[in-house]
C-alpha cells in the first residue's frame, strides 16, 4: 500500500481527492436543496418534516451521511494542505492564481479558495449545531401525521430564521459558496482531465449556472422567513 500512500499524499493525489470529494459534495447540495425547497410549499411543514424524517431514519441515507461527513472533512483537510504546500513552494504565491490565467475562472475565487472554504466550514459547524445536533440529540417539538409522530424540524427552521445573526451568517456563507463553487466546479473537471475545446465551454457555463442558482436558492430561505414570515 506504500504506492497508494505516496500517491494520495502527493500534490496530484491531493488534487484528485479534492476533485472527487468536491463533485460528491456538489451532488449532495442538489439533494439538500431539493429537501429545503419543501419549506416553500405552504403546507405548515408537512412535506419538509416528512422529507427530514426520511433522511434521518433511512439506513441507506444514514450510511451515505457518514460518508458525507468524512468527505467534508477530507475535502477541507486536503484543501488546507494544498494551500499551505502551494504557498510554501511558490514563496507565498497561490497556485490558483496561475490556474486563473489558463482557465479564465473568477480571479477572486481562485485566489481565495482556502479562505472561502474555511468560511463555509465554519458555517457548516454553526448550521449543524443549530439543526443536526438538535434533531439528533436534542428534544425538538413533534407533530402527528396520519397517526405517526414526526420531529417538527420545520418549527426549528422557522425559529432559527427569525434570528438576525443566523440569517446574516447564512447569507454570507452562501456568498462564499458562490465564489467557492465558481472556481471549484470547473477546476474539479480540469483536474480529472476533462478539458476539451468542445466540452470546456459547456462545463464553464454549467458551473456559472450552478454556482449562481444553488447558493441563491439556499439564501432565499432565511431571507424569506426573516422578512416575510
Amino acid at each position: 500500500m506504500s504506492w497508494f500512500t505516496k500517491f494520495i499524499t502527493s500534490s496530484l493525489g491531493q488534487k484528485l481527492v479534492m476533485s472527487l470529494t468536491g463533485l460528491f459534495l456538489i451532488l449532495f447540495l442538489c439533494v439538500h436543496l431539493y429537501g429545503n425547497m419543501q419549506l416553500f410549499k405552504g403546507d405548515q411543514g408537512y412535506a419538509y418534516n416528512v422529507f427530514s424524517h426520511f433522511m434521518t431514519h433511512n439506513p441507506v441515507i444514514e450510511a451515505i451521511a457518514i460518508l458525507l461527513y468524512l468527505f467534508i472533512l477530507l475535502h477541507a483537510i486536503q484543501g488546507i494542505a494544498l494551500w499551505v504546500q502551494n504557498r510554501s513552494a511558490r514563496g507565498g504565491q497561490n497556485y490558483a492564481v496561475k490556474v486563473t490565467r489558463t482557465t479564465n475562472t473568477n480571479s477572486f475565487a481562485s485566489r481565495n479558495m482556502a479562505y472561502l472554504g474555511l468560511l463555509i466550514l465554519v458555517f457548516l459547524g454553526i448550521h449543524m449545531g443549530d439543526f443536526w445536533w438538535k434533531v439528533k440529540f436534542g428534544a425538538p417539538p413533534v407533530v402527528m401525521y396520519d397517526g405517526e409522530e414526526y420531529q417538527d424540524v420545520f418549527a426549528l427552521v422557522g425559529a432559527s430564521f427569525q434570528i438576525g445573526w443566523i440569517v446574516a451568517i447564512y447569507v454570507l456563507a452562501m456568498v462564499g459558496l458562490f465564489f467557492h463553487l465558481l472556481h471549484g466546479f470547473q477546476s474539479a473537471f480540469q483536474t480529472l482531465g476533462i478539458k476539451h475545446k468542445k466540452y470546456t465551454p459547456v462545463i464553464r457555463f454549467l458551473g456559472w449556472v450552478y454556482s449562481i442558482f444553488v447558493p441563491l436558492l439556499f439564501a432565499s430561505m432565511p431571507i424569506y422567513y426573516f422578512f416575510f414570515k
